[in-house]
């Protein structure tokens, strides 16, 4: 899949869901390059959640609000040469995956975070790290 199919099928998902699900949400964007996770560097994250946190006056991130980040470099990194790559479903589960982030931040759940750890660990638990 190329990234102007990438962008457009991001598009066409996102008019799917019900609107009530973007409540605050500021956007959700759609980034070209790949994204290294920065505490693990085998990985890529396909997508974040970024949510700065309560605004506090002077604070850097005062204003920035919630977003929603897809990469579509390394979506191509973990399945892009492979024929039988799931695109729209990976897509799907990744977009669904942070919206749940957007979602449960709003309601002070942190039930995926948890799992997010969760699954972090098992992963350094199978390389050995």
């Amino acid at each position: 899949m190329d990234f102007p199919t990438f962008k457009q099928t991001v598009a066409d998902m996102i008019d799917l869901i019900p609107e009530h699900y973007f409540d605050d949400l500021q956007g959700v964007h759609v980034f070209e390059e790949a994204k290294s996770d920065p505490k693990e560097p085998g990985l890529v994250r396909l997508g974040e959640y970024l949510d700065p946190g309560i605004p506090q006056f002077l604070s850097p991130h005062a204003g920035l609000g919630r977003h929603i980040a897809l990469y579509y470099g390394s979506f191509q990194r973990v399945g892009g040469y492979d024929p039988s790559y799931d695109w729209q479903g990976q897509i799907w589960e990744t977009l669904t995956h942070e919206l749940r982030h957007h979602v449960e931040s709003k309601a002070g759940d942190r039930s995926l975070i948890e799992w997010d750890i969760q699954q972090l660990e098992r992963y350094r638990n199978r390389i050995g790290s």
